[in-house]
């Protein structure tokens, strides 16, 4: 049975905007999926829609066979503890500490005076030592946020989600802020975490490269619709012109190469 299953999922604004219109998904356990496509095609809503941080006009979020659309109150805050979600802008206090940051991923399991003094159990406090090493971050636990670089600080965004506990991730742009060398790390690193705990993430990426080399299936959106499912090697200039438009894709590869190639020598 999959983890994840979207069913005609839709969301509409109005008879004109749609930006998800019956979006049927399937996500196994420990499969990584990247999600691909041009700015407003939907990427960022479907992320949303699955964790309810949207909700679908239509259609189902079967979450370990749990239908999320259909939860409210104390019930959806239960079943989004096992989702956790990495942002693009990080999301995190700036003024609070790393070890701060990692530990309010336990927000939704202690009571809430504890948080409020932030009086972590020692077993969610030893795991937040342990996640931050993992992540390699281990001797900067006790630095605020705001003095970590922008890489760091999606390692931080990495560690808090996996504080949670969770048995699904939803990554949001995890790269677009980051350079390629950095975001090949942050990649590598996600992929590698998810490999070792049987995770399953989507992951909306922006960056066609970096979503062939990271993971083995690939979504692409088009206006709300998805145009393909398929695995990297199936993303020939067709399948891509199909998702973005017309490009001369050859000549556009070989720019971004020379491009990061020039990056990485500065």
């Amino acid at each position: 049975m999959a983890t994840l299953q979207l069913k005609n999922l839709s969301m509409h604004y109005s008879a004109k905007d749609k930006a998800l219109t019956d979006v049927t998904i399937d996500v196994q356990a420990g499969e990584i999926v990247g999600l691909i496509g041009p700015s407003g095609a939907g990427k960022s809503t479907l992320i949303r829609c699955i964790n309810r941080l949207n909700n679908p006009t239509n259609g189902q979020v079967l979450f370990k066979e749990q239908d999320l659309t259909k939860l409210g109150g104390q019930s959806l805050r239960k079943a989004r503890r096992k989702i956790a979600m990495i942002f693009q802008e990080y999301a995190l206090i700036e003024r609070l500490t790393v070890m701060e940051n990692v530990l309010s991923g336990r927000l939704g399991y202690v009571p809430f005076w504890r948080s409020l003094l932030r009086k972590y159990p020692e077993q969610d406090i030893q795991q937040a030592y342990a996640l931050l090493d993992r992540v390699g971050l281990l001797e900067h636990a006790d630095k605020r946020v705001d003095a970590l670089s922008g890489g760091q600080r999606q390692r931080v965004g990495i560690a808090r989600a996996l504080a949670q506990d969770p048995e699904l991730l939803l990554i949001d742009e995890p790269t677009a802020a980051l350079d390629p060398r950095t975001a090949r790390q942050v990649m590598r690193l996600i992929s590698e975490i998810c490999s070792e705990r049987g995770l399953p993430a989507i992951i909306n990426i922006h960056d066609v490269n970096l979503a062939k080399m990271f993971v083995k299936r690939i979504i692409g959106l088009q206006q709300g619709v998805v145009v393909f499912d398929g695995k990297p090697q199936q993303l020939d200039d067709s399948v891509l012109t199909l998702i973005y438009g017309e490009e001369d894709w050859n000549q556009t590869e070989q720019q971004e190469q020379e491009l990061e190639t020039l990056r990485e020598i500065a």
